[in-house]
């Protein structure tokens, strides 16, 4: 059996010997379980999806720390999140580190009981399906972008060779006949459906509420709960425009993209790479495909770097802007396989906003250059810069 040595691995073990707690946040089939056995394979693993177990911890939350006290996966706590009171006393009293790792597939609700019952008594992490550079060191092979985009990024998919529509289709109807549920009480599912393909329409365009809001029938309040509820189970997030110390004329309205452009295409009703060759959203899954794996990257190696995007009132933006220790990188992402020299007109004028920050051009080519104040790259090196 083939096995990816995620990036991620090296923090959580060292996290391990400096905290009583780590806590493992992603969707569901991101490799958390795989990754926790592989890091820790003498630990005894307690899945709270086991209704007996999670009865246990929920009616006898003592009683379950006594029968499970050290070295332990807790998976799924978010079932229940009322052993994490009970956690916090145990490891002031044990007073050891590297004694439990907690795995959770709902984000902002698990970490908000996480840091409120264990605040300082836990290292938290962010794990994603895989990343290029992962599926790279796995030697799963494809030859462009397209490929990766459309096959996406989970490992249960790539490990199985399962195919895009089979995988895709079992995963939004489990996603929304069970999760969606246990987060929130949605009385019309279909019209669900329809949102989230709806946003799978738009992706890389700024969030119109009103837009979604007529074209579902429902109002502003319950697509914004809708799009909190798809960030919350990491399907979709936003992109958050940079607009701090400059004019009032840019756009203070995120983006939004997909936490993995398989899912996203499938929504889409791309099949394959040549579909995706003469899709009108090749630019904009492209562009989600280099955004999440930079994501990915601060993510796997706590870079703590913050993203954003630049939009100006006549329309000139930035894709993506990284800031790191007061100082930015400004990149540009383009889906072709050329470059022209109209493709850095944003770029140059947010240097004048920002004076203190690397230009970068990323795109579906392979051949490296370096320009006046600009840097080109392939999409396969975003990671580099």
């Amino acid at each position: 059996m083939i096995r990816v040595q995620r990036d991620i691995a090296p923090k959580i073990l060292t996290a391990l010997s400096q905290y009583p707690i780590v806590a493992i946040t992603g969707p569901r089939q991101s490799g958390k379980t795989t990754l926790c056995k592989m890091i820790k394979p003498e630990f005894i693993y307690v899945n709270l999806e086991d209704l007996s177990l999670r009865e246990f911890a929920k009616t006898d939350p003592k009683g379950f720390l006594k029968t499970y006290p050290k070295n332990i996966i807790i998976d799924e706590i978010q079932y229940v999140p009322e052993l994490l009171s009970y956690l916090q006393v145990h490891i002031d009293e044990t007073q050891l580190n590297g004694e439990f790792i907690l795995t959770g597939s709902q984000n902002f609700l698990l970490l908000e009981q996480i840091t409120q019952s264990l605040a300082g008594r836990v290292a938290l992490f962010n794990l994603l399906p895989f990343s290029l550079a992962e599926l790279k060191s796995g030697n799963f092979p494809f030859q462009d972008w397209e490929k990766y985009a459309v096959e996406g990024s989970y490992p249960r998919k790539w490990m199985n060779q399962i195919q895009n529509h089979d995988f895709y289709d079992n995963y939004l109807k489990t996603y929304v006949e069970r999760d969606v549920r246990l987060i929130k009480n949605i009385t019309n599912l279909d019209n669900f459906q329809k949102f989230i393909k709806l946003l799978a329409g738009r992706v890389g365009q700024l969030f119109n509420q009103s837009s979604l809001s007529t074209e579902l029938g429902v109002d502003n309040k319950t697509v914004n709960s809708w799009l909190n509820l798809l960030e919350a189970s990491y399907i979709a997030f936003r992109l958050q425009p940079y607009y701090n110390n400059f004019n009032k004329r840019l756009t203070k309205t995120p983006k939004v993209y997909f936490y993995d452009t398989g899912l996203l295409a499938y929504l889409l009703g791309i099949q394959n790479s040549d579909e995706l060759d003469l899709h009108f959203a090749k630019g904009q899954i492209f562009e989600n495909l280099v955004i999440l794996e930079r994501l990915k990257h601060s993510f796997n190696f706590k870079t703590h770097e913050k993203h954003y995007f630049w939009r100006d009132s006549s329309g000139l933006e930035v894709d993506l802007l990284i800031e790191q220790n007061q100082t930015f990188k400004a990149i540009e992402i383009k889906s072709g396989r050329t470059v022209q020299k109209e493709q850095f007109q944003s770029l140059l004028k947010f240097q004048k906003f920002a004076g203190n920050q690397q230009n970068f051009l990323i795109y579906a080519g392979t051949e490296k250059q370096e320009r006046e104040n600009l840097h080109v790259i392939g999409f396969d090196q975003i990671n580099s810069i």
